[in-house]
């Protein structure tokens, strides 16, 4: 009977230990930097530091990507007929988190560092943040997906950081790590991080 109950125990365990959430700060939202700045210098970066991506900074970006920015709940970025079906998820070091725009809160889907799967290029190497996304309507997620990556170029242009947005990676990985249900895929990623 003891040892039924450990096993249950170290499974509830285990369970909890992946329920584990961040409650990101509020996004900061008092960069100076106008619109037409940001455009002039928004780049794709491919030389980055391994520093990483702070909180404070991780909430700025995600907000930006697809934060709630009315009480009605709608987003930074136009959706077809208020479609919310596109989620991004944050590799970092520490695993895989999905974003919780509602709650402005990381949700850890994994606590394995999977950032190998995007290092088919040398200078992935480094990047110590990446951020994917997925959707499902098959008529409107790629929009949902390149208006929301775009908004953090555009954030990652105000202040001086870098990113690219890669379509080479091991898509299928990704999406097996990611446990994604029928009808869900992977879009596209991003490389976010600061300047070497």
């Amino acid at each position: 009977m003891k040892k039924i109950l450990g096993v249950i125990m170290a499974g509830f365990m285990a369970t909890s230990a992946l329920a584990a959430e961040i409650k990101l700060p509020l996004p900061e939202k008092t960069n100076t930097t106008t619109l037409i700045q940001a455009l002039e210098n928004r780049y794709s970066e491919r030389e980055f530091s391994d520093k990483v991506v702070d909180n404070q900074t991780l909430s700025n970006l995600l907000w930006a990507a697809y934060g709630v920015n009315r009480e009605d709940g709608r987003r930074t970025i136009p959706t077809a007929l208020n479609k919310k079906d596109l989620n991004i998820y944050v590799f970092n070091k520490d695993g895989i988190w999905l974003y919780d725009a509602t709650k402005n809160s990381l949700i850890q889907q994994s606590a394995e560092n999977y950032l190998k799967l995007f290092q088919l290029q040398d200078y992935m190497e480094p990047v110590s943040t990446v951020l994917v996304y997925t959707g499902s309507n098959e008529d409107y997620a790629a929009m949902h997906a390149g208006s929301a990556y775009q908004n953090v170029e555009l954030y990652i242009a105000a202040n001086n950081m870098a990113s690219v947005v890669r379509g080479y990676f091991e898509r299928e990985k990704v999406r097996e790590v990611l446990k994604l249900p029928d009808g869900q895929r992977v879009i596209i990623s991003q490389a976010i991080g600061w300047k070497k």
